[in-house]
């Protein structure tokens, strides 16, 4: 993000020149200053808006007051920018702005009724179509206009199909302005960014997240492009390289956590994460898969209550083999499928650190995809489902037709767990598994 002092420059200053359609979007790749290009867009309009309700929605009004709001205060500061807790509310320029969130469709309901002189909306492509439609059919106010920001996703998304195709003005990823000679093309206009636009991020920094993506994710999140979901998911994973005797497993300094996917009729599943000496050809930090424990109540006939789920998950961790002669850990976080409420209470009134699991799909299968493709993610053959099922994840391809990206729930168990366990304490190994400059 840039200093608040300092203006534009590139495809961000362009972009702002061109946003004066009654639909203007910024899409493209992470952290390319799409963001901060179209929020000061939306001060400047905010100024002079028309008379008229405004509007502000983000997938959750939380992860809108951090990507969008936020930065506002910090450019703007407290007495021209103020988010004003439990009301749904910014004040912002001495305009009264409403705040909502656009997680699932009843958020449509909330927009119903309002008579919009404009509203700038954060990560459409997570929100559902209704919502999206029903912001713009309240755009009733002459001189109304919307602004908004996205990441990609599947070319066959609603936001790509029936918007982003069909837009009057589009400034490529190369910078090229091409504008549409077609008469239905509707009043949008539309800014493509690359990783590479952003002049505020050092190279470091930059080389360093085009490490972390891989594949789909690299395609989308750094180049910028629309592209389908397809095959399997972890096609980097190569069990050669990935699966370790327990032997060569390090000494782990720190044992990160337990993931655990919770079941009734189907498996109950957990995996060990530590945090050792990467054994690959990198060198520094890595995380390794150590143990595993599965209980599968319809292959045995007996479904597992919370009470009983939560012995025998503590029995196994205190038979787990830490060390030569050494048995017993102690997970610093035990990241528990979120649904399973009634065993992270048994397993925290039993003492340990339970914690709901981020249940956040694709930015957890994009941790696993750059673990493994940077050999940051080692499995000990103590992981035997794990290693089984692993190769068989794949994306679903009747929710690709429809521009979903989403997982086929068959045999998932040990890849959610996997997931649950390093993506949701991202923040607490990255630093060492990624270092900055590495």
């Amino acid at each position: 993000m840039p200093p608040a002092i300092e203006p534009l420059r590139g495809k961000g200053r362009l972009s702002v020149q061109h946003a004066t359609a009654a639909g203007n979007l910024w899409e493209g790749a992470v952290r390319s200053a799409k963001t901060v290009s179209s929020t000061l867009k939306w001060i400047q309009f905010v100024r002079q808006a028309p008379d008229g309700e405004l509007l502000m929605i983000g997938k959750t009004e939380r992860t809108l007051k951090r990507n969008v709001i936020d930065p506002m205060i910090s450019y703007l500061g407290p007495r021209r920018c103020r988010y004003i807790a439990g009301a749904g509310e910014v004040r912002l320029l001495g305009r009264r702005i409403y705040v909502a969130g656009a997680n699932n469709e009843i958020a449509a309901d909330k927009i119903q009724g309002m008579t919009l002189a404009g509203w700038y909306g954060d990560e459409l492509s997570t929100w559902p179509a209704t919502v999206f439609k029903m912001a713009r059919t309240r755009l009733s106010v002459p001189g109304a206009q919307w602004f908004g920001t996205s990441n990609p996703a599947s070319p066959a998304h609603w936001l790509k199909a029936e918007w982003i195709d069909r837009a009057k003005l589009h400034i490529t990823r190369e910078g090229m302005i091409e504008r549409s000679s077609d008469p239905s093309a509707i009043d949008l206009h539309v800014f493509s960014f690359t990783l590479d636009d952003n002049p505020w991020l050092s190279p470091t920094f930059v080389a360093n997240l085009k490490r972390e993506y891989v594949g789909l994710f690299f395609r989308r999140y750094i180049l910028g492009e629309w592209v389908q979901a397809e095959g399997a998911i972890y096609d980097m994973f190569d069990p050669a390289r990935h699966v370790v005797e327990p032997t060569r497993v390090p000494p782990i300094r720190r044992w990160i956590s337990a993931g655990v996917d919770v079941g009734t009729r189907n498996p109950t599943y957990a995996v060990l994460l530590g945090l050792g000496h990467d054994i690959g050809d990198r060198g520094g930090a890595a995380l390794y898969a150590v143990d595993e424990w599965r209980h599968d109540g319809r292959a045995e006939r007996h479904s597992l209550a919370p009470s009983e789920q939560s012995t025998r998950l503590r029995a196994w961790l205190r038979d787990v083999q830490a060390a030569p002669g050494v048995r017993g850990v102690s997970p610093e976080y035990v990241c528990v499928d979120p649904s399973a409420a009634g065993l992270r209470v048994q397993l925290y009134r039993d003492g340990l650190p339970t914690t709901a699991a981020d249940n956040d799909v694709l930015p957890g299968i994009g941790t696993n995809m750059s673990l493994l493709a940077n050999n940051k993610l080692y499995l000990s053959k103590r992981c035997v489902q794990l290693a089984k099922y692993l190769p068989g994840y794949s994306w679903d391809d009747k929710a690709a037709l429809t521009g979903e990206d989403k997982p086929v729930k068959v045999n998932d168990h040990e890849c959610d767990a996997l997931r649950y366990g390093d993506h949701t304490t991202r923040e607490v190994w990255h630093s060492e598994v990624y270092p900055l400059g590495a």
